[in-house]
């Protein structure tokens, strides 16, 4: 059997995956491009990542945890669309405050982008603006720092209006910082009458095109923080619905890339988009579901996670993130083929703590055990004993896992034993929704239920029902 045979055996849980086959229509073509090549002529330049050279400045842990992170940045910089030519890493206490890397790493990156042709340099951390700048002077090419290849990213896998939004909050954030232009044109003043033909909106003469641009910056975000909020309002509207109904909540979290989506399809047949990629699900989808016992809850996959996300994007995102900020439980997957899965779940736990959500009830599963070596599986089980080993593509373990849900979520705290009228049949299906039931059956005076319930069902049942 081929690995497309076997693969095919497994797909029909993720559905017809249309949106992916229009992420896929378009993509980059090599060679077919109409931007200037003197880039100090272009004073506003499109970020183009094609063929890069990869640069990581290794500060602390060991040799492997160096190659993982190197590992990452080509598999950040492959989803945006780029080739990774060549990769460098340099061993330092600390960055270099002026360059990153230092004067003597910036000559020797400067010949392999000269050997390999490259016309992008992506460094592994957030560089400060002068950093940037000095880069680019010294290298002739686009330098990239690793928030501004998430946030392209981010950019290319936003969909829908709230996530189109963040996104573009969080680049103007990240821009504002960085305005530059090339041979001083920033800094030219307007001059002349009406801010030389700027018209209203110009502060007047002496305001240079650097802070007309920054202002403006200014009042987009105004604008997207505003349009934000008013959605904030709409999400906030269906969890308090949620909440008056008593229907717990379940967010899957976890690293990107480590099928939290595929787990979602697998469990509640959602076929949302999945992607052997990083960053492939940005707006989160919730779905019902509901336990072996009857209970309904609802499921929610939410962004992926990742080491050093940026900060302009957690706040960016931060009405999203909520929804794992208000779950009952939280369902952290982690991908036990990775290299280092608990590098994975400690960024992921700093995520989860900046936002407020580090101190919620958590069930730990170990996605894609069909992939992982076997001793590895040994020493994740034997370090987190109350984990759950599934496989999203195979089916295995899905059945541990939803028990495991089932026994992780609340329960509703009054045991009653009580006869129900049968004209009072809303008052069963109130049980059958939100109650534990141990045992129901039909006798003459009504519905015989014994189970775990609401206070307030409680109550309507002492007061409506017939006490055994």
């Amino acid at each position: 059997m081929t690995v497309d045979d076997f693969d095919s055996q497994y797909d029909d849980y993720d559905g017809d995956q249309t949106d992916l086959e229009d992420r896929h229509a378009l993509r980059r073509v090599a060679g077919l491009r109409t931007e200037l090549q003197d880039v100090t002529e272009v004073e506003y330049r499109q970020l183009r990542l094609e063929r890069v050279v990869l640069v990581s400045v290794w500060t602390s842990g060991t040799q492997a945890d160096a190659d993982n992170a190197l590992a990452e940045l080509r598999l950040l910089s492959e989803t945006a669309g780029s080739e990774v030519l060549a990769g460098l890493v340099q061993r330092r206490s600390t960055p270099d405050p002026a360059t990153y890397i230092g004067s003597g790493k910036v000559a020797e990156v400067k010949e392999v982008v000269q050997q390999t042709g490259a016309d992008t340099v992506i460094c592994d951390g957030e560089l400060e603006p002068a950093q940037l700048r000095n880069l680019e002077d010294r290298l002739g090419v686009k330098v990239i720092d690793r928030t501004g290849l998430i946030l392209d990213i981010f950019a290319q896998h936003a969909k829908s209006v709230e996530g189109k939004a963040q996104v573009e909050m969080a680049q103007l954030n990240y821009l504002k910082q960085r305005l530059r232009g090339w041979g001083g044109n920033l800094s030219r003043q307007a001059g002349g009458r009406a801010a030389g033909g700027a018209g209203i909106g110009g502060r007047g003469p002496g305001e240079t095109r650097i802070e007309t641009d920054r202002r403006r910056i200014g009042q987009r975000i105004a604008i997207l923080r505003r349009r934000l909020r008013e959605m904030d309002q709409q999400r906030e509207a269906k969890r308090a619905e949620r909440r008056r109904n008593r229907i717990p909540s379940v967010a899957i979290v976890g690293y990107t890339n480590a099928g939290k989506s595929s787990l979602l399809n697998r469990l509640t047949g959602a076929g949302v988009l999945v992607e052997d990629a990083l960053f492939a699900t940005l707006d989160p989808t919730t779905r019902r579901s509901q336990t072996a016992d009857g209970r309904v809850f609802t499921l929610t996959d939410t962004v992926g996670f990742v080491r050093h996300l940026p900060h302009d994007l957690v706040e960016a995102f931060r009405s999203t993130l909520e929804e794992s900020m208000e779950a009952d439980l939280l369902v952290h997957v982690v991908d036990a083929s990775d290299p280092d899965p608990e590098g994975q779940i400690d960024a992921v736990h700093d995520v989860l703590a900046e936002i407020g959500a580090g101190s919620l009830p958590e069930l730990l599963v170990f996605n894609k055990s069909d992939r992982a070596d076997a001793a590895a599986l040994l020493a994740l089980r034997a370090r987190h004993p109350d984990c759950v080993m599934v496989s999203a593509r195979t089916g295995e373990g899905l059945d541990e896992l939803r028990a495991a849900i089932d026994a992780a979520l609340p329960k509703p705290g009054v045991d009653v034993d009580i006869v129900v009228p049968y004209t009072r049949g809303d008052l069963v299906d109130r049980v059958h929704k939100e109650a534990v039931i141990t045992s129901l059956e039909h006798v003459d005076a009504g519905t015989h239920v014994v189970a775990n319930v609401p206070p307030d069902l409680a109550d309507e049942l002492l007061r409506h029902g017939l006490q055994r």
